[in-house]
């Protein structure tokens, strides 16, 4: 199977914020190396001059402006193609569908539900209407009642993301945001409790969910993303895997890998579904250092409608780095992210 990697920071060699460049690069070094061991799985993958090589059987350094071209005659080549890239400004929607418009297949989900998981606002909504618990939307005209998060509607890695806990941070928030993002903004409720992730590998009739991570964020009221800890403490892993299934129920065309964020409150009457990630996350570098098998094989006889092996997971704990870093495992191991840094 000849298996294209599409990492778009990667690729590019985007403007965007480092954070997630130094996530997307290692996401795309632990998926070419789990690929790369499955028995007939030849993977290619789009590199900047800035990243160093991976040990991938086909290559190509682009720049910049080469990417997209070389992202098309690759996915048109290529017997399926999986594509990493942020939902800011349609990014993973337009690029799922330019798989899509020359009949590619994808390994990954499609581009009605990037786009409807992609907007925060659509998919408050969608639960709403479906009576999955999530955060209360709120008019962004005049001072609402505090605390509330202010985000962007399309955003990812938390960028312009704030906590505000009064009028003067209202203020001063909407100011720094629209200076952060060029983007539509939305306003939702705050709620307080353990934030965590549940993954799951979806493919023809078959949702397999996971182990559950709790998530790391700062606490500057920005929600920066710094990791996790894998496995969840077990009863919050049964709240949280739960409502993650629920969140998922009723949209469409959600395939291969794909996370849930909620937080759990006190008591699982106070647990909310934040959002939906419909790629790859970083909870994928812990994942496959806590499970006993290759997770990239589960995934693609998922997508093919085999029935995987059920995955078997290590005690752990494992915590999790966003530069792909773990500690943790057997005897306190510690491995470092699969490939170099990028520049």
């Amino acid at each position: 199977m000849r298996l294209f990697v599409y990492e778009h920071l990667c690729a590019s060699g985007s403007p965007s914020p480092s954070p997630l460049r130094t996530e997307g690069w290692a996401m795309l070094s632990a998926l070419v190396e789990d690929f790369q061991a499955l028995p007939g799985c030849e993977v290619w993958t789009l590199l900047d001059h800035e990243c160093p090589a991976l040990g991938t059987q086909h290559r190509r350094r682009v720049a910049p402006h080469q990417a997209e071209e070389e992202f098309r005659s690759l996915a048109a080549q290529a017997d399926a193609t999986l594509v990493i890239a942020p939902e800011t400004h349609g990014v993973l929607a337009r690029l799922t569908r330019l798989v899509s418009d020359f009949n590619g297949r994808l390994l990954g989900c499609s581009a009605e539900a990037v786009e409807l998981t992609a907007d925060k606002k659509a998919l408050a909504e969608h639960w709403h209407k479906h009576h999955v618990p999530t955060p209360e939307l709120v008019e962004s005209s005049g001072f609402p009642g505090f605390p509330v998060v202010l985000k962007p509607r399309d955003g990812a890695g938390s960028q312009a993301t704030f906590r505000i806990r009064n009028r003067e941070e209202w203020t001063d928030a909407w100011q720094q945001a629209r200076q952060d993002m060029a983007s539509e903004f939305l306003v939702q409720r705050f709620v307080s409790g353990q934030p965590a992730s549940v993954a799951f590998l979806i493919g023809p009739g078959q949702v397999m969910p996971l182990a559950s991570a709790a998530q790391h964020l700062s606490d500057d009221g920005r929600f920066h993303y710094l990791g996790g800890l894998l496995p969840l403490e077990p009863s919050l892993a049964e709240r949280a895997t739960s409502l993650a299934i629920r969140a998922i129920a009723g949209i469409p065309g959600l395939a291969g890998y794909v996370g849930v964020d909620v937080v759990l409150g006190s008591d699982v009457q106070e647990d909310v579904a934040i959002e939906i990630n419909p790629r790859l996350t970083t909870s994928y570098l812990g994942l496959r250092r806590l499970a006993q098998s290759n997770l990239a094989e589960a995934w693609l006889n998922i997508a093919q409608g085999q029935r995987p092996r059920a995955i078997s997971w290590r005690q752990g704990p494992i915590r999790f780095g966003v530069d792909g870093s773990i500690v943790g495992g057997p005897n306190g191991a510690t491995w470092d992210s699969p490939g170099q840094r990028p520049g």
